[in-house]
């Protein structure tokens, strides 16, 4: 019964770290797809971009997670990333692609290129 015991808590724990260690692979990824100025908004956000606080996503990160999701994708792909360009995740009335562009944060409505 101990062996059972230690056998799914180590199972668990390395479950947990392989989710942990998935996750930053997917910001070289974005910023192949995107790269910006090191003094942009996206820039300095890092994982701001679609997180807003440890794991919780911010209204642009629930859209790629949404367009992974339709795909039935487990990894991120740059694909995936254009395919919600035209969205505004933010509503603040420019399109994720356009902020990307401008490298402001299309999960941050405070965040918006100039007009």
């Amino acid at each position: 019964m101990h062996k059972a015991k230690l056998l799914i808590t180590t199972l668990l724990a390395f479950g947990v770290m392989l989710t942990a260690l998935a996750t930053p692979k997917m910001q070289p990824l974005f910023n192949r797809t995107y790269p910006t100025s090191k003094d942009s908004d996206v820039a300095k956000a890092k994982c701001a971009v679609c997180h807003t606080k440890g794991k919780e996503l911010n209204a642009y990160g629930k859209d790629v997670a949404k367009a992974m999701q339709d795909r039935k994708a487990k990894d991120l792909t740059a694909e995936i990333l254009k395919s919600i360009e035209n969205l505004d995740s933010d509503k603040d009335g420019a399109n994720n692609g356009a902020e990307l562009k401008a490298g402001t944060l299309p999960g941050d409505s405070k965040s918006k290129p100039a007009s």
